[in-house]
């Protein structure tokens, strides 16, 4: 269905609508599940368990609308083993990749298999930017940086919407710690801020259309996310003009007056009663309605906003689909456990000889067992169910759900199947001393490390916990060649660093993760994941080495000041001078690349066009990126485009980068609008943020644009 038809559509019916179906529409409730035990009586008994139900109203052929996370794959409330999904690769992992098909693959995998379970909304489309390497949730998102955020995000949501489902986009915005999360206040500039986390929703709702946006649980500068007028009213629906609806977080609505500053549907009503004391969207609502503080207009224009996405998507013209192909969704899985695994440093041990007899010491991170996926509403129960679930536990509401979940694809049986004639030996790591006796008696010792990261908790540091750093530092002290294996959702601290022979970054792999690690040890895949988050030295290098009232009380009010603005990730480490661990954009392959031949033509954007060629032996894939290094005289990096090239040896591919202008502008709130200062603009093609090796300079025109 058209736009139009859509708009005209939903005016149509939403006026042969009652109050009564008007209302049902707005507030979603919990399904009942092991975590939500009890059934609301406003469940129909014959509607499956789901992350939200709101009612539909069949006599108007409009579908009851059932809800489900989804970032990861399709999650089912309560873990229930029976009820599984493809668990994908964390975010992290799918950016890595920088391969925007690959995103939507991810996403077609998503809406198949929701629409074959009956669901007809995924809360995906996290979109958050990676502010900070300890918060809990980094796994879910995607980067760090804005345009590279919003072209994965956009990829997935069109998978979805494809399927005839629904996806949203999240969480708006700047929910990018889980401290207190419900009483956190970010503050932020609203120039720096349009320049930032919001253009990643800019321009990941103009590409994808997203059918719903979730509003986040903080506030944005001093204004709950949900009552927000100026990011709901004036910049979202009004700047830039979206037409779908906003809902809530589930626990996100703090009163009904959220509905005057923009948002269209209270979701996880219950909980609201658990933070708030009273369901925002139900009676309250409709008291204020009939009072005439809710005017008849902006009631019809809510419901009007859930139509409409109803009807452009279309969830209301289901027709019997094929059952998912959960062989193919698995090797969506694998590729991008293959393609988003980031090879940090490589001396010379990797790649392994499949054919070789050697004896190798698997150690740590449960790698006889499989491999590690993040805690929260994403976790997936993949087919087979988990391998293993270790609780963790904490203080909190979430810490029931602080688990170490292992995927049941296991690095070592893997790695037995790839290296037949080795011998292969696994130790737990559970102790340096057992560990270094294992190293020992081997030729090679490839140590695997694992972090439980999750929602509603911040790491309290980039250490790996459990002694691992100690076992990797006493197994790389007699084992020279020691590869480390990492599957975390943040960056970690590596003291260890300069005493291992490589460093491979597999974030939380899915799970094919377990083949695809083995698949890249041994050479059969050349890695090709680039860093889509910067990796400090250490926290005092970011803008906040001491995280405000981490460890503080449930409930306690937390400020924190985003006030290195739009200078996220990369962007802070050039306008601070400091040099990081390991650059946004880096990663290593078995091969080797170079680039020639820049033309950069200006006017009103950057065009640019340059040649990579694969000058080693083996194929490959190369992430050139293109980084704006000065505009009219102002230093700025700032990542204007990249491609994702795969060459044989010797062979030659042409890149062609034509920039956005917001990433060439600077947003004035003053005149709202973005602004291009005319003169020389500088721009470098680069392997990572400061690996940059061809330069040029062009004349931009001076011009304001956009709202």
């Amino acid at each position: 269905m058209s736009e139009l038809d859509a708009d005209v559509r939903a005016q149509e019916i939403e006026t042969r609508m009652t109050d009564d179906e008007r209302f049902a529409l707005l507030v979603c409730l919990i399904g009942p599940s092991e975590m939500w035990p009890l059934r609301d009586e406003r469940i129909p008994a014959d509607v499956a368990t789901s992350t939200g139900y709101a009612p539909g109203a069949p006599r108007l052929g409009i579908p009851a609308l059932r809800m489900n996370d989804a970032g990861l794959g399709v999650t089912n409330p309560g873990y229930r083993p029976g009820d599984t999904a493809t668990a994908l690769p964390s975010g992290q992992a799918l950016a890595a990749s920088f391969n925007p098909a690959l995103a939507r693959a991810a996403g077609e995998v998503i809406g198949r298999e929701a629409r074959s379970r009956g669901i007809n909304v995924q809360l995906a489309g996290a979109i958050n930017l990676a502010r900070d390497p300890r918060n809990g949730r980094n796994f879910e998102y995607h980067s760090e940086d804005p345009l590279l955020s919003a072209t994965m995000v956009a990829e997935s949501i069109q998978g979805i919407q494809q399927q005839g489902v629904i996806s949203t986009t999240k969480h708006y915005c700047l929910n990018c710690n889980e401290t207190n999360r419900h009483w956190l206040d970010a503050v932020i500039d609203p120039d720096a801020h349009r320049e930032s986390d919001l253009l990643a929703f800019e321009i990941a709702i103009e590409r994808s259309a997203p059918g719903a946006v979730m509003a986040a649980y903080n506030k944005v500068n001093g204004q709950y996310a949900a009552a927000n007028h100026v990011l709901i009213n004036d910049v979202l629906k009004g700047s830039w003009g979206y037409r779908g609806w906003v809902m809530s977080d589930w626990g996100g609505t703090p009163g009904w007056e959220c509905a005057l500053h923009g948002l269209d549907q209270e979701c996880g009503a219950q909980l609201d009663v658990l933070f708030w004391q009273s369901e925002a969207f139900s009676d309250h609502l409709r008291a204020a309605y009939a009072e005439g503080r809710l005017s008849k207009e902006r009631l019809s224009d809510m419901v009007r906003r859930i139509l409409r996405s109803m009807f452009a998507v279309g969830i209301d013209r289901w027709n019997p689909s094929p059952p998912p192909d959960m062989n193919a969704h698995n090797e969506i899985a694998l590729q991008i456990a293959r393609q988003g695994a980031v090879l940090l440093t490589n001396r010379g041990a990797l790649p392994l000889q499949p054919a070789s007899a050697a004896r190798i010491a698997v150690i740590g991170g449960y790698a006889h067992r499989g491999v590690p996926t993040g805690c929260g509403s994403s976790a997936v129960v993949p087919p087979g169910g988990y391998a293993d679930v270790i609780p963790i536990g904490g203080p909190g509401l979430t810490a029931s759900l602080r688990n170490l979940y292992l995927l049941p694809s296991s690095p070592l049986d893997e790695l037995r199947k790839r290296f037949p004639n080795a011998h292969i030996e696994f130790d737990p790591g559970i102790s340096p001393a057992e560990a270094v006796l294992a190293a020992r008696r081997a030729d090679i010792a490839i140590v695997f490390a694992v972090r439980v990261e999750g929602e509603g908790f911040d790491i309290a540091d980039l250490s790996l916990p459990w002694g691992q750093d100690a076992v990797i530092a006493a197994v790389s002290a007699v084992n020279p060649n020691t590869v480390v294996v990492l599957e975390t959702g943040n960056p970690v601290d590596m003291p260890w660093r300069d005493s291992v022979n490589a460093i491979v970054q597999a974030w939380y792999p899915g799970q094919a993760g377990g083949q695809a690690i083995a698949e890249i040890l041994a050479g059969q895949v050349n890695p090709s994941g680039r860093l889509p988050l910067t990796f400090p030295a250490d926290l005092g290098q970011t803008p906040r080495p001491e995280l405000p009232d981490l460890g503080a009380p449930w409930g306690t009010p937390t400020t924190i000041h985003y006030s290195e603005g739009a200078d996220v990730g990369y962007r802070w480490f050039a306008r601070t001078g400091r040099t990081p661990m390991f650059a946004f954009g880096h990663g290593l392959s078995y091969t080797r690349f170079e680039y020639d031949d820049l033309v950069v033509t200006g006017g009103d954007t950057v065009n640019a066009t340059f040649t990579v060629v694969n000058t080693g032996d083996r194929d490959g894939a190369d992430v050139p990126q293109l980084y704006l290094t000065a505009a009219a005289g102002e230093r700025r990096l700032v990542l204007l485009g990249f491609e994702r090239i795969e060459l044989a040896p010797g062979a030659t591919g042409r890149v062609t980068i034509e920039a956005d202008p917001r990433l060439l502008a600077r947003y004035d709130g003053s005149v709202g609008s973005w602004r291009i200062e005319p003169g020389a603009y500088s721009v470098a093609v680069g392997a990572s943020a400061v690996a940059l090796r061809l330069a040029a300079e062009v004349e931009l025109a001076g011009r304001t644009f956009g709202r």
